[in-house]
């Protein structure tokens, strides 16, 4: 399967060995698209990013059937003079760079904005002046809020699906007020869209959005302490999986009841290579990506998360498993938050018949089983008491 022989296209046409441009190739996602790329396509991938510890197993020289087709670059696309180069070398871009984490939104506005909007020009320019496909990666988080937040709270158009599911081609993106700041990323992320698609529209840039809703897998975020900064706060999946590796209470932001669905790396990953040997079916659009059957609330998900890690560790709970903490305490002030993200899935089923397949339950097993043996040794040594000499 490696070497690609006889792969078709949706089409059933053959597919063409490509190189790709991989922008944020060391992060959760860009690690899961490079070993999918490596192990079960022809394809050859410059991996730019500034760290490449997730993806170092890729990198030994000589020990695997695909030494030659990654070419690791440590570039900073903030200020690099090589990226142009590197784009012109390949036949399609992908952007996964940004500051994705919403702790930062607030307390990093600056960083945020210039990351997400900013640092991301350049490419979309490079890709469009050279006439080189781009696939762009946003965020749920454009959409904002649903219109059915706005409604009184035991409105019965609350419950229809046309008030809270999130179509790519209809809904509106609702943002809070200006002072509160975790919109800043959704807005940079909005707007850089906005630019990809006028660049798609005045001078023929050939592109594809991706939106993801919440990939879930093995080496998403950092363990604070561990392998990322010890006052550092991840997305909540990686929050509750420190809280139980170190076995302490979840904490659930405003009584945990944003609702969220979850969608597992290796079913997105799926999605985005369909993306990438079907760009006549791709180009142009916009595609959510994301599990509309798993949807959950917040508490509920930590519920679930205590269940499971339970079982893949063989400890039992801790007594009182969840605590309630106000947005102000855990994120500081300006923090706002979406209700509810369900994705429709029309556009993207239609146009290259993806359906996620895992459920919630096998891909929070599948996680935490690899974030306990992982991080479960290092987490004992870092959290036992100094014995005195």
């Amino acid at each position: 399967m490696a070497n690609g022989a006889n792969r078709v296209d949706l089409d059933g046409k053959p597919i063409k060995p490509l190189t790709i441009c991989m922008i944020g190739a060391g992060g959760f996602i860009g690690s899961h698209l490079c070993e999918k790329l490596l192990t079960e396509t022809p394809h050859k991938v410059l991996a730019l990013d500034v760290y490449n510890d997730k993806i170092k197993h890729l990198l030994e020289p000589d020990t695997v059937e695909w030494s030659g087709r990654i070419q690791f670059h440590r570039i900073n696309i903030k200020h690099d003079s090589r990226l142009e180069g590197l784009v012109k070398m390949a036949d399609l871009i992908i952007n996964l760079a940004a500051i994705c984490t919403p702790a930062d939104y607030n307390t990093r506005p600056l960083d945020t904005i210039y990351s997400n909007f900013i640092d991301a020009l350049p490419v979309v320019k490079y890709c469009s002046e050279n006439n080189k496909r781009l696939i762009h990666f946003s965020t749920c988080e454009v959409y904002g809020k649903t219109i059915g937040s706005f409604l009184p709270k035991d409105h019965p158009l609350r419950d229809d699906p046309a008030f809270y599911v999130l179509k790519e081609d209809i809904s509106p993106c609702i943002f809070g007020s200006i002072e509160k700041q975790r919109w800043s990323y959704a807005c940079a992320k909005q707007l850089i869209e906005r630019l990809v698609y006028a660049e798609g529209a005045e001078n023929g840039l050939e592109f594809t959005i991706v939106r993801p809703f919440n990939w879930i897998g093995p080496r998403m975020d950092f363990i604070p302490g561990i392998d990322g900064p010890s006052e550092g706060v991840p997305r909540v999946l990686a929050c509750f999986s420190n809280n139980l590796l170190r076995r302490e209470p979840l904490k659930l932001v405003d009584g945990g009841e944003s609702q969220r669905t979850f969608v597992y790396i290796n079913d997105a990953i799926e999605a985005v290579l369909l993306m990438i040997e079907n760009p006549e079916r791709a180009n142009g659009h916009i595609f959510n990506v994301g599990n509309p059957n798993n949807e959950v609330t917040v508490r509920q998900l930590a519920e679930m998360m205590t269940e499971v890690y339970a079982k893949v560790s063989g400890e039992g709970a801790i007594e009182s498993p969840t605590v309630d903490v106000s947005s102000k305490e855990f994120y500081g002030e300006g923090y706002d938050d979406s209700d509810k993200r369900i994705p429709d899935m029309t556009i993207i089923n239609r146009q290259l018949g993806w359906n996620p397949k895992t459920s919630l339950w096998d891909l929070l097993e599948s996680t935490l089983t690899y974030q306990h043996r992982t991080y479960a040794e290092a987490v004992k040594k870092a959290t036992s008491k100094p014995v005195a000499s």
